[in-house]
């Protein structure tokens, strides 16, 4: 067999020569062998044996050589009959019959040849199809055996189990044994099984030629799992259903996840959504990728008109202009400006209107991307607020002032009072010698008129002090020579002071100067402690005052007002500066308050303690003005 398929096959053929050579051979010894038997075979046709040596060439040769030994048989038979005697019709007649059976059986043999060998090819490529059917066969099961954490089993068209892997066995909890034969609603929560969801799902994959979705599920202790299925219907080569494949993934967890993210980005929108601040995030080009709802109320665009856009939109020139600048000098440098700090800068609304705004920017990366996320606050209202409060604040000094004033009415009338009434004496005194042509009386009239013209100048600075005092204007600070603000604010404070035996003592450092301050809200806390001070020794034996100023460590300058009265009462130490705390029976307590308001607003601190007399010390600080400062 082995050797005939090989001939068949022409593995083991002769070439095209070697054949005609066989076929020469073949017909030369069958003739040989024909005269060596033709005493034993007698009469017997020649052609017998020529029979074989044409099939032997016909088997292992080509059709050629074939040919060539029906011919040499033809020519070898035909010579043997010759050799008897003369040709019979009868063996003329053999010889065409020879001829034509030789080359039936060459066009027979060689068809049955073929048809042979396209058997053996076709049972070999069957051979081989089996072989990788079984291959791949066998792959198909390792692979899905070793998908542990996928369930891929198959139900035939009833939806019974009929093949099931290790994952299924681990997901699910039945063993192969168990599973196969179970019906697929078995899988199923029993809620859903009764729904009819199984066969949904089937028939909605045989519609749709396949289906995935996600499912809860029902594991062999009764507790359930959300997975992520796909059913795909099995046909066989004729088209007919055999079944369907399904493959499952436990998504419980991812989905927990997930769920739990989704929760996390609702809450962070809605914090978002609500915060005052305005968000707005830019990718490293500038153009903007989010755009926060406070930041669409502030700004007066939806996040769609916004969005890829260059954020120097929002800007007003030359901020607009220069923007692409910063960000470039930043990619080149690294050098960080404004990242990570509160800046007040300019914004632009959509209706064209500039505010103030306070910004603070971030960086950070995602995907590789480089963004920068803004959160914008709003400073108009602020400002505004901060702009009434220091009306009210100014308003509130005023009536201070006022209040001073009027605590103060009647030592000012005595105080004007003293020039009015010498003036009033000294017109008297000159009115006799007005007429008078004596050279005495013209002296004496000069020097009448010298000191008239004094205690007018004394009242005229009574009444100015008071005026500068009292007038309500807006606060405006300067630079300002302390030493010279002290002694005026002493002067009006101390009016009528020397006739009550206060003894008054101003040291002054001369290097305690110059300060940036409101001179009139200074004044008034000056006036306000001296006039505290006066009052507080009305009863006291010894009456001295001290103001004094120095310069402390900082570019700080510390004033003090010290008295030598009964000092400051325990009870009412620790609430001084707070408003509607007094210790005078009439007093609104507001002094005091005041005092600190303005001290604090001017960079500065204000205490109170005891004297080196045993009386009260009140002490407040200033800073001292910069070169820049008193430059400009």
């Amino acid at each position: 067999m082995n050797l005939r398929f090989q001939a068949l096959s022409g593995r083991d053929r002769p070439s095209r020569l070697g054949g005609y050579v066989l076929a020469v051979l073949a017909v030369a010894l069958t003739c040989a062998l024909q005269l060596a038997l033709q005493p034993l075979l007698g009469g017997q046709s020649p052609f017998l044996f020529l029979v074989a040596a044409v099939l032997v060439t016909a088997f292992y040769a080509d059709l050629g050589p074939a040919v060539l030994a029906v011919a040499l048989s033809v020519a070898g038979g035909l010579t043997l009959l010759l050799a008897d005697g003369s040709l019979s019709a009868m063996e003329a007649v053999r010889v065409v019959v020879f001829g034509l059976v030789a080359g039936g059986l060459i066009l027979l043999g060689r068809q049955a040849i073929q048809a042979h060998l396209t058997a053996v090819e076709m049972g070999a490529r069957s051979d081989a199809d089996a072989r990788r059917a079984a291959l791949c066969a066998e792959e198909l099961n390792l692979l899905a055996e070793s998908a542990t954490d996928h369930a891929i089993f198959m139900v035939d068209a009833a939806d019974e189990v009929t093949v099931w892997n290790k994952g299924a066995e681990r997901l699910f909890g039945w063993s192969e044994a168990e599973a196969v034969g179970r019906s697929g609603a078995a899988f199923f929560p029993a809620a859903a099984a009764a729904a009819g969801t199984p066969a949904r799902d089937l028939a909605e994959a045989l519609a749709q030629g396949r289906l995935t979705s996600e499912r809860w599920q029902r594991r062999r202790d009764g507790t359930e799992f959300l997975a992520e299925v796909t059913v795909t219907p099995q046909r066989d080569g004729d088209g007919n259903l055999r079944g369907y494949a399904k493959v499952l993934r436990d998504i419980t967890d991812r989905h927990a996840f997930e769920r739990a993210v989704e929760r996390r980005e609702r809450h962070l929108q809605s914090i978002l959504d609500t915060v005052p601040d305005a968000m707005i995030v830019i990718d490293g080009r500038g153009l903007i990728i989010s755009f926060s709802a406070a930041a669409q109320t502030m700004f007066g665009y939806s996040e769609e008109e916004l969005i890829g856009r260059n954020v120097s939109l929002l800007m007003p020139s030359p901020d607009r202009e220069r923007h692409d600048s910063y960000l470039y000098r930043y990619h080149k440098t690294g050098e960080r400006r404004i990242i990570g700090l509160s800046r007040l800068v300019t914004g632009l609304r959509k209706d064209g209107r500039a505010f103030p705004m306070e910004i603070k920017v971030g960086e950070a990366q995602s995907e590789g991307q480089q963004i920068f996320t803004g959160f914008v606050r709003d400073l108009t209202d602020k400002h505004r607020t901060e702009a009434r409060v220091n009306e009210l604040q100014s308003e509130l000094v005023h009536v201070s002032r006022l209040s001073a004033m009027g605590t103060m009415a009647t030592t000012l009338a005595h105080e004007l009072n003293q020039p009015l009434t010498a003036i009033a004496n000294y017109a008297q005194a000159a009115e006799p010698i007005i007429d008078s042509d004596r050279a005495e009386d013209r002296a004496l009239l000069r020097e009448v008129f010298e000191e008239m013209s004094g205690q007018t100048m004394r009242a005229g600075a009574i009444v100015r002090r008071l005026r500068e005092f009292i007038a309500r204007g807006e606060v405006e600070k300067r630079v300002e020579d302390l030493p010279e603000l002290i002694e005026e604010a002493a002067a009006l404070a101390l009016v009528g002071a020397r006739e009550h035996g206060v003894t008054a003592q101003i040291d002054l450092d001369p290097a305690a100067t110059p300060v940036l301050v409101d001179r009139v809200q200074i004044q008034q806390v000056l006036i306000n402690l001296i006039r505290n001070a006066v009052e507080a020794m009305e009863d006291s034996a010894v009456r001295r005052l001290l103001v004094a100023s120095t310069v402390e460590e900082g570019g700080m300058i510390r004033i003090t007002v010290a008295d030598s009265g009964p000092g400051i009462a325990r009870d009412v130490a620790g609430q001084l500066f707070q408003a509607f705390v007094s210790t005078k029976s009439s007093g609104m307590g507001l002094g005091l308050s005041i005092c600190r308001t303005i001290v604090e607003a001017h960079g500065g601190r204000i205490r109170a303690g005891e004297s080196a007399e045993g009386g009260a010390e009140f002490q407040f600080t200033l800073p001292m003005a910069e070169e820049e400062e008193e430059e400009g």
